[in-house]
C-alpha cells in the first residue's frame, strides 16, 4: 500500500509548482550561496528536490547539482524544466532512506520538508538524516528546514494551513496534534494535474530544537545552528520562536 506522500505526488508536478510554499526559491538560494561562500566548485545534493526549483536556480548560478526525489512524476517535470532552460543537472529517482552516495558532496539541502520529516516512523526520518550525512564529504554542510514542534503547542496548525492556502491548492482538515508523538494527523484534499480529486490521510512529524540537535550530534555534526525559517528569506538573524511554523537547521561536520 502506498504511503500518503507517494500518492500525493503522483501527477501533481504542475500543481506543486503553484503551491504557495514554492514561492521563496530565489531568496532561499541566495542564502544557500552565502553559506558556501559562493564557491562554484562546491557539489550540491538536493534531497527531496521535487520539481527541482532549488536545483534549477543553483545550476543557473553555475553550481554542480544532483537532485533526488522519490516521485517519478516530480523528477520527470524537473528534467523537462532543466532541458527547457538548457541546464545540466543530474536528476535521479531515489529514496532518501536509501541514498547511494558516499562522501561526494560539499553541501546537502532538504528545503521545505524535502523527505524529512514526512516518513511514518521516527526511525525512517533518522535514516534520511543518516543518508544525507553519508553523502557529504568530511567537512560537508547540511542545510534543511523542518516542522517546528514549538508551533503547535501555541497555535492551530489547521488555521495556519488554511490561511496559507490559495485557490486551487491543497486544503487540509480534521487536524489532530498528538502530544505523545508530536505528529499532526490530517486529511489533505488535492486535485491532481489530471483533474482527479484525492483525499489523503497525512501524518507529519514536528520536531523540537533539542531533538534535532541531539540527532545531528549523534551523527557527529559539531556545529549545529537552528533559526526560524521565513519563506524566501532565510537568515541567521532570525531567532527561532513559537511563531515560526518551520525551523531552519544548519549543521557542519
Amino acid at each position: 500500500m502506498k504511503q500518503w506522500y507517494e500518492s500525493l505526488f503522483e501527477n501533481y508536478a504542475k500543481k506543486y509548482d503553484n503551491e504557495s510554499f514554492t514561492k521563496g526559491t530565489i531568496g532561499e538560494c541566495d542564502f544557500i550561496e552565502q553559506e558556501i561562500n559562493h564557491n562554484k566548485q562546491a557539489r550540491i545534493l538536493d534531497i527531496g528536490c521535487g520539481t527541482g526549483r532549488h536545483s534549477l536556480e543553483l545550476a543557473k548560478r553555475g553550481y554542480s547539482v544532483t537532485g533526488v526525489d522519490l516521485s517519478e512524476s516530480l523528477i520527470k517535470r524537473a528534467k523537462e524544466l532543466a532541458e527547457k532552460e538548457k541546464l545540466k543537472i543530474d536528476f535521479q529517482i531515489q529514496d532518501a532512506r536509501a541514498l547511494t552516495f558516499s562522501n561526494e558532496f560539499d553541501l546537502a539541502i532538504m528545503i521545505c520538508e524535502g523527505a524529512f520529516p514526512l516518513m511514518e516512523t521516527d526511525e525512517m526520518n533518522f535514516q534520511i538524516l543518516q543518508n544525507a550525512t553519508r553523502s557529504l564529504k568530511e567537512s560537508g554542510k547540511l542545510i534543511f528546514t523542518t516542522l517546528n514542534g514549538l508551533f503547535p503547542l501555541f497555535h492551530s496548525v489547521k488555521d495556519f494551513l488554511a490561511k496559507a492556502s490559495e485557490a486551487g491548492n491543497a486544503t487540509y482538515d480534521q487536524n489532530t496534534f498528538d502530544l505523545m508523538t508530536f505528529r499532526d494527523h490530517n486529511i489533505t484534499h488535492i486535485e491532481d494535474d489530471l483533474g482527479n480529486k484525492k483525499e489523503l490521510e497525512c501524518n507529519e512529524r514536528y520536531y523540537v530544537p533539542s531533538e534535532i540537535t541531539w540527532l545531528l550530534k549523534s551523527l557527529e555534526f559539531h556545529n549545529i545552528n537552528i533559526f526560524g525559517a521565513k519563506l524566501g528569506a532565510f537568515s541567521r538573524k532570525d531567532k527561532l520562536t513559537t511563531e515560526d511554523y518551520e525551523m531552519l537547521v544548519i549543521a557542519e561536520k
